[in-house]
């Protein structure tokens, strides 16, 4: 991890897939996968997606406009990135695929936000668990439970599926 980021207070989430981690990783690894899972997701475009770099355009309900760069590409185990405003804060993110059997796997996404990364974390925790932490768990969770609905039913997950956000529907 970049060292800028691993002082960060950090979220994680995590869900179980009934389905192998190699069909789990062909759907989270696709160019343009979230404009099929993301509950949140009004577009996801391709900028680059070839074997040199990983970018690509998250543009969310609300419209509010953020580029996704992957850091790391771990085939069939995960990848980091960075997503923010073009030139503007940015948040660190770690994908993690966790193989349980040949039928079942975890996927884990843990957020670095920007939110409060300003603030010495002794003084950020409060607000942090209070009103940063259960804000970006919803999101999480929607997320997850956005790619378990595409993997069950192979229908895009309709926006705002499972509630909206408050900082991005």
């Amino acid at each position: 991890m970049e060292e800028k980021f691993s002082n960060r207070l950090f979220v994680s989430h995590s869900l179980d897939f009934d389905i192998s981690g190699e069909k789990l990783w062909n759907v989270v690894s696709r160019p343009n996968n979230l404009n099929h899972s993301h509950p949140f997701c009004e577009l996801n475009k391709i900028i680059q997606w070839d074997e040199n770099a990983h970018i690509d355009r998250l543009i969310y309900l609300n419209g509010r406009n953020y580029i996704r760069r992957f850091q790391t590409w771990e085939e069939g185990r995960g990848y980091t990135l960075i997503i923010g405003e073009d030139d503007g804060p940015q948040s660190y993110v770690v994908w993690e695929i966790e193989e349980i059997n040949k039928n079942k796997s975890k996927l884990k996404i843990t957020i670095y936000p920007y939110i409060l990364s300003k603030l010495p974390n002794f003084i950020a925790y409060i607000p942090h668990i209070i009103w940063v932490r259960r804000r970006l768990v919803n999101y999480l969770d929607s997320v997850l439970r956005g790619y378990e609905y595409f993997i069950e039913t192979g229908e895009d997950v309709p926006r705002n599926h499972f509630g909206k956000h408050k900082w991005i529907s």
